[in-house]
């Protein structure tokens, strides 16, 4: 069968790939063909555009580049009729995704999502539309279930594939030693994000509370889409940039700032202390603020239904409050261990299903009705 994926993040494009195996494996004629990034090529899927060229943060942002999203948009339909795909599998990524899954239903195309857009955090309303234009959607987060039940719309559970692949994750026994790392000073993760807009807006606030914290490696995750050069200036003696090694890094790792997104359920399931971290444009944080429907914004939060991890937002994204909390999350064993169990909490809800595979058999079995 012939498939056509959509990502528009680097998570996205993890999650699609690994989809994209587990679909081979019950389909070995399967074909792929999508918009995503470096490893849904490297599962033999042909991209028509990288998500990186797509990347946009904020609501202000997506407006002011409303004329290069409509020529996405148009590309994307285009592309997708010429095609014909037995299925269009749609990962997260919203504002693209339901416009294109509205022009393929419209066509007559089958519409999956895998990994459901956050509509239950803002304009819920938007459920209805889901309804009429997606043909199943597959959830990955125990409340989506219950949230789409509200509307009468049945979805599948699967299981979240964050906690499979953490779980499956392999420590490295050499990874001080492979990276000239000092194994005498503890490690304080810098998870940025993944797109070189909200890097811009975190990175130089966590790397400016060095200081007061000279005991400890500062260890920057950076990601191969972006240019390596443009990490290079917070490269100094106690700050490290690291690339594609994050869940060693996070194995390794003593506490965490996170700036919100996947990279905070990551690593709350490896056990690592965290301040969540974001800003954004001041007009995108007025729209956010008045929408969002939702107490939080990470995800070790909404999971646990309370709060786990210190959020600072906007504002509260400060030097001085940076420094009060990674204090916290390095000395204050009390902090520590209610942080903790609250991480054990969020894994026995997921729990470990094997998401992907599941996703796929279920997804096989539709296509075969």
């Amino acid at each position: 069968m012939k498939y056509y994926l959509i990502a528009g993040e680097r998570s996205g494009d993890f999650h699609a790939a690994n989809l994209m195996r587990n679909l081979r494996q019950q389909d070995p004629e399967a074909a792929f063909r999508g918009w995503g990034g470096d490893m849904m090529k490297a599962e033999g899927g042909t991209l028509v555009h990288h998500y990186q060229e797509m990347a946009i943060m904020g609501f202000w942002e997506a407006a002011t580049s409303i004329l290069k999203f409509r020529g996405y948009l148009k590309e994307c339909q285009r592309d997708l009729l010429d095609y014909q795909p037995d299925v269009l599998i749609l990962i997260d990524y919203a504002g693209f995704n339901l416009r294109v899954a509205r022009f393929a239903k419209e066509h007559g195309i089958k519409v999956f999502y895998y990994i459901s857009p956050k509509i239950w955090a803002w304009n819920q309303g938007r459920v209805h539309t889901v309804k009429k234009i997606v043909d199943r959607m597959f959830v990955i987060l125990p409340f989506e279930q219950e949230f789409y039940q509200r509307f009468g719309y049945g979805v599948d559970y699967i299981g979240n594939p964050t906690a499979d692949a953490v779980a499956e994750h392999q420590k490295s026994d050499d990874f001080y030693q492979r990276n000239n790392l000092d194994p005498n000073r503890k490690i304080v993760a810098v998870l940025p994000g993944s797109r070189k807009q909200e890097i811009e807006e975190m990175l130089y606030e966590m790397v400016a509370i060095l200081p007061p914290f000279l005991d400890y490696q500062f260890i920057v995750a950076g990601v191969d889409n972006l240019d390596r050069n443009y990490y290079a200036h917070f490269e100094r003696n106690n700050v490290r940039i690291l690339f594609n090694e994050t869940y060693d890094l996070l194995a390794h790792a003593t506490a965490a700032l996170v700036t919100s997104g996947t990279a905070t359920l990551e690593t709350a399931l490896f056990g690592v202390p965290q301040v969540v971290c974001y800003r954004t444009s001041a007009v995108s944080y007025a729209i956010g603020k008045a929408v969002i429907k939702v107490p939080y914004i990470s995800l070790v939060n909404l999971i646990a239904d309370r709060e786990v991890v210190k959020e600072l937002i906007q504002g509260e994204f400060n030097s001085r409050n940076l420094v009060k909390e990674l204090r916290k999350i390095l000395t204050d064993d009390e902090f520590i261990t209610r942080q903790k169990t609250g991480y054990a909490e969020i894994r026995e809800k997921l729990g470990q299903q094997r998401a992907a595979e599941k996703a796929a058999k279920l997804m096989i079995g539709y296509l075969q009705k």
